[in-house]
């Protein structure tokens, strides 16, 4: 407890490993080394967004829920201001693992630790069980799926994370996800591009891909390997997505002016866990 609220005093001081080493309980040390080392990280990068870079341009030793309270501040960040419920809804992919359902062609996520909570449908109507079960099609399931006529209901119930959206084509969230992604770029290279959804591939061969979780980014390189995907797998991919430089003197010399192809899947567990540093880490820039 001396420790703690000398912190709390002092949140920048140094720590000794021999102040540490007299803590009797070891998950009470371990636990510090954790958060110690995280805040040093922070110190050092001078910035919540900082530290998220350097982070992945060196070993992470972090917990991943840290990770994810860093994208959290940084799209907070990104998106103060906005009015659109639906791109704030989407942004939730960034941070928390969702549960999809895809049914009869529609693609739906919800919040995953929600459908946990409520898999038994006690709560929020029947949403945690439809979303585990997937019965029956979702144009006549009764979910709460936020569309333009409603968005909203998410200003009323943002922090329960109680609702749904459509990642189907042609649905308004799957364009506030664009958006989303789109200013997350921005926001960490200053770059401009225009990232729009799109039905499928359509170039044999395409210049460059970024999977969006480690699903995606696996079935696509298969392809791009030429290796056949059955189609059970593919089926995982729930939105591919075209995205284009402003300026392509930006991208790679070899392939300046070509189309980077962007796909969000969803894993053996219909969990989408979007790993967003890949949209900043992964880009095709120019060096120079």
């Amino acid at each position: 407890m001396a420790l703690h609220a000398s912190l709390m005093q002092e949140p920048r001081r140094a720590v000794p490993h021999d102040e540490l080493n007299r803590l009797k309980d070891r998950d009470a040390r371990d636990n510090y080394e954790i958060v110690l080392r995280f805040r040093d990280r922070l110190l050092q990068a001078g910035t919540v967004e900082g530290c998220y870079m350097n982070l992945f341009r060196g070993g992470i030793d972090i917990p991943p829920l840290f990770i994810g309270q860093m994208a959290h501040v940084a799209l907070r960040n990104i998106l103060d201001g906005r009015e659109d419920a639906l791109q704030l809804r989407a942004a939730e992919i960034f941070f928390r693992d969702q549960k999809a359902t895809i049914q009869d062609g529609h693609v739906l996520v919800a919040d995953q630790e929600t459908v946990e909570m409520h898999a038994s449908g006690s709560q929020y109507g029947s949403l945690g069980r439809l979303i585990v079960e997937a019965q029956g099609a979702t144009a006549k399931a009764n979910l709460d799926v936020l569309d333009r006529e409603n968005a909203a209901l998410y200003w009323e119930r943002e922090s329960r994370h109680d609702t749904v959206i459509s990642l189907t084509y042609g649905r308004p969230a799957l364009d506030g996800l664009c958006r989303v992604m789109e200013a997350w770029i921005f926001h960490f290279l200053k770059i401009k591009v225009q990232i729009k959804p799109v039905r499928s591939i359509g170039e044999p061969r395409w210049a460059w891909h970024i999977g969006l979780d480690a699903e995606s980014t696996a079935i696509l390189n298969s392809l791009w390997a030429g290796e056949e995907v059955d189609a059970g797998r593919m089926r995982r991919i729930l939105s591919l997505f075209r995205l284009e430089f402003d300026d392509p003197a930006e991208m790679r010399r070899d392939i300046a002016g070509r189309s980077v192809y962007l796909a969000l899947a969803a894993d053996e567990e219909d969990l989408v866990k979007m790993k967003p540093q890949n949209l900043i880490l992964n880009l095709p820039l120019n060096e120079a």
